[in-house]
């Protein structure tokens, strides 16, 4: 099955994915690639939303867990949100849980990145 990446929304310091297929050996790439090109240094919040996602391969997982390095090298998050109970234990068993953000749904994120961001506005 492919995969669809759809930009759900993106400012200078935040990108949200909308992930709807498998990500496997054959899609990993491609879901690489647009991270690689879109998440610039500004950028502090990755949000994949994965209500879409059916199946994910260990080469899905590389490609979660090594914008997750990215973000926590900047001092970021990666935030996951609608994972299907199916995907979530794949998540489970390799262990990443516990790194991750994970929301029910794209409102509860943005809920919270808007509380992050009046946090840092009113500090700066």
């Amino acid at each position: 099955m492919p995969l669809n990446i759809k930009v759900a929304q993106e400012s200078d310091e935040a990108l949200a994915l909308m992930l709807t297929g498998s990500i496997d050996s054959d899609t990993a790439p491609e879901l690489e690639a647009t991270l690689a090109d879109m998440v610039h240094p500004q950028i502090s919040y990755v949000g994949l939303n994965m209500a879409g996602v059916t199946f994910i391969s260990s080469a899905g997982l590389r490609v979660v867990f090594k914008v997750l390095k990215q973000m926590k090298a900047r001092e970021g998050q990666l935030l996951v949100t609608e994972m299907s109970p199916r995907v979530e234990k794949v998540f489970e068993i390799v262990k990443m849980i516990p790194d991750l953000s994970i929301f029910a749904s794209h409102q509860e994120m943005d809920d919270y990145l808007a509380v992050i961001q009046q946090r840092e506005s009113d500090e700066g």
